[in-house]
């Protein structure tokens, strides 16, 4: 029996036909495929602009240069996540403070933020993360911002089409940045966007991946700032563009197989499942429980052929390259030691699925579950 993979990434005939045209037509690298990435993805989002960068952590960075972050700058932050969202403050110069997060969601808690930046100097952003797909409390998060007069950047690189109250991830503040890396809800193989609605943020965010060039077409040569080469590859926005096209039904099957999960794992009194607050729409980058036991659950699954991962075993400020970095987050503490994902994936079927929830229940000495085909 083949194992049930954490994650499997769908790449078709169209974007191989797509990458073909772009391979004869000679424009490897920016030009106008990106373009169109550019425009298609923004329209996805309800935003104005887009900007293609070459992976999700060169759009973090670029969103916070485009915006003016910089050094003697700090900026909000969690300490749960991948270490990308951190380390693009700190490629900008600024520093991370970290806040904790909200035990239920694991996203930013909106209190800690304004203990946050109440108790340190020099707070210029705000960089919440909408952890798993679900996005942070943006409600309140966006009037903290807003109050304290500083920056607000979404870290949707695990939620592209999630929703807040039915607007879109990535639109909520100054700037939002997504990744497309190929465990991503949607894949360019590696690449990322910044989406915003300000004209001036995306012309310094087009200057800044592309060495700072003036956009004038006569000018191509002309350096107005200094930027870096964080350009997105036309290969790359070849596969984005037909991915894009797919998105909706991928998010659709990823929230049906979350809730064949939740139906058939609600009785494990042991687990903790996601939880999906009525105003946010969760677009299940990954489905994460949590459990006391997560190394003897993790042990049982593999023997049963059940892939599983922990996002993420560390927080960022215990990391080494963070040594001297204090947080007081408590909650996220605890996250670390109990988190494990289970495949939720677009891939799978009824049989996968029952073959997951079945393996989990076995573990804790429960019998099979009965949940209904999905549609």
């Amino acid at each position: 029996m083949s194992r049930v993979a954490i994650a499997d990434p769908d790449v078709g005939e169209r974007e191989l036909e797509r990458v073909r045209e772009v391979l004869e037509s000679g424009r490897l690298a920016d030009g106008p495929v990106v373009r169109e990435f550019e425009r298609e993805f923004a329209a996805f989002c309800g935003a104005d602009r887009g900007v293609a960068a070459a992976n999700g952590t060169a759009a973090l960075q670029t969103a916070l240069e485009a915006v003016g972050i910089g050094e003697g700058d700090a900026v909000v932050t969690t300490p749960f996540s991948f270490v990308a969202s951190a380390n693009a403050v700190r490629l900008c110069g600024a520093r991370p403070v970290f806040a904790d997060v909200d035990p239920a969601t694991y996203t930013l808690d909106p209190d800690a933020v304004e203990a946050a930046i109440e108790a340190t100097d020099d707070v210029a952003a705000i960089l919440p993360v909408h952890l798993y797909g679900l996005p942070a409390e943006m409600d309140r998060l966006t009037a903290i911002a807003e109050e304290h007069d500083v920056a607000l950047i979404e870290d949707a690189a695990q939620a592209h089409g999630a929703a807040y109250e039915g607007t879109p991830v990535g639109t909520f503040g100054d700037a939002g940045c997504f990744s497309f890396y190929p465990t991503k809800n949607m894949t360019t193989g590696e690449g990322g966007m910044v989406v915003t609605d300000d004209g001036g943020v995306a012309e310094r965010a087009a200057r800044f991946v592309n060495h700072g060039r003036s956009d004038a077409a006569d000018r191509g040569y002309d350096h107005v700032s200094v930027g870096h080469n964080l350009r997105l590859t036309s290969l790359s926005a070849a596969i984005g563009v037909e991915q894009l096209r797919k998105l909706p039904s991928y998010n659709a099957r990823r929230r049906e197989n979350a809730a064949r999960l939740s139906a058939a794992l609600e009785d494990v009194s042991e687990l903790t499942l996601p939880v999906e607050p009525p105003e946010r729409r969760h677009v299940y980058h990954q489905y994460t429980v949590r459990c006391p036991d997560r190394a003897a659950l993790r042990d049982h699954l593999d023997e049963r052929g059940v892939d599983t991962a922990v996002y993420y075993p560390t927080l960022i400020p215990d990391q080494p390259a963070y040594d001297g970095y204090e947080a007081s987050v408590p909650t996220a503490r605890r996250l670390v030691d109990e988190v494990v994902s289970l495949p939720v994936h677009p891939g799978l079927v009824d049989e996968e699925l029952d073959r997951i929830a079945d393996a989990v229940r076995d573990h804790y000495g429960l019998p099979e579950a009965e949940v209904p085909a999905n549609d």
